[in-house]
């Protein structure tokens, strides 16, 4: 017999964060390291998928785009049944799917919003149609609570190279900044640095966030992780300054736990949960 609150003994609300992105085969990186993140965080994680790769430690093997349709219906299932506290967005790879993905953040005003861009696998292979990344310059950008561009992909929005130093990661993001996002997280680990730096640049000023630089092969699906991380801790309650931060970290010990793991024969994934013994 179903039963209500008292009936069944519910009580407590778990938070609930959804992850709007790709699906990855090998689960290094896409849905797959989000629902992770989200599990190992203490988050209720829920997924509309955008696009379904086929792809493994070594590369992308195909890529085929969802209908915006059924995109869209996903998206709104969550909400019309989940109290969501936090929304991540990821591969976008079609300008339908930006549109809808915006008509549906409109349509249901989440609380907290951040956007990966995920443009570039890393692998190098190209993950999103050159159509798509005017709409999510104009449309996107102005609803989301924090964007978080690598070095390669705030240079691809703005037009320009990679920045080379922090002083040009700040550039970039204050540029990034005035396209509309309340706060723009640059990822600097692909800085030739000895600290791993990363610039949360917004309208009141700078944050710098460093970290030691972790020698692992074993990358693959950090900027979705840190992107999920950010949103569960948001989720959990944190503000962004002290999501970052603790995102940042949270990543640095899911690479140190899977630098000896030999999964696959590339770049392999980040460990968000122990493996079992």
């Amino acid at each position: 017999m179903a039963g209500g609150d008292a009936e069944g003994g519910l009580t407590r609300k778990a938070p609930v964060a959804l992850t709007i992105a790709g699906s990855d085969s090998g689960a290094g990186a896409g849905i797959q390291a989000d629902i992770k993140t989200f599990a190992a965080l203490g988050v209720y994680g829920t997924s509309a998928l955008t696009a379904v790769t086929a792809q493994n430690t070594l590369g992308v093997r195909a890529v085929f785009t969802l209908p915006a349709g059924i995109v869209a219906a996903q998206i709104d299932a969550i909400f019309e049944d989940f109290e969501v506290a936090a929304v991540k967005i990821g591969m976008l790879s079609g300008l339908e799917i930006v549109e809808v993905v915006v008509e549906a953040v409109l349509r249901h005003s989440p609380r907290f919003v951040v956007f990966d861009p995920v443009m570039i696998a890393s692998s190098g292979d190209p993950l999103v149609a050159p159509a798509a990344i005017a709409a999510m310059r104009s449309r996107l950008f102005p609803l989301l609570d924090c964007l978080t561009p690598n070095l390669a992909e705030a240079a691809a929005f703005l037009g320009e190279p990679p920045a080379r130093d922090e002083a040009d990661m700040a550039r970039q993001g204050r540029a990034l900044l005035e396209l509309g996002p309340r706060a723009v997280l640059m990822k600097g680990g692909h800085l030739e640095s000895v600290e791993a730096v990363d610039l949360l640049i917004a309208q009141a000023g700078a944050r710098r966030y460093a970290g030691p630089r972790i020698a692992s092969r074993n990358l693959h699906g950090t900027g979705c992780t840190l992107s999920a991380a950010i949103s569960a801790y948001v989720a959990r309650g944190r503000d962004l300054e002290e999501a970052v931060m603790e995102a940042k970290t949270f990543v640095e010990k899911a690479i140190g736990a899977g630098r000896d793991v030999i999964l696959g024969g590339g770049s392999g994934p980040l460990m968000h949960l122990p493996l079992g013994t």
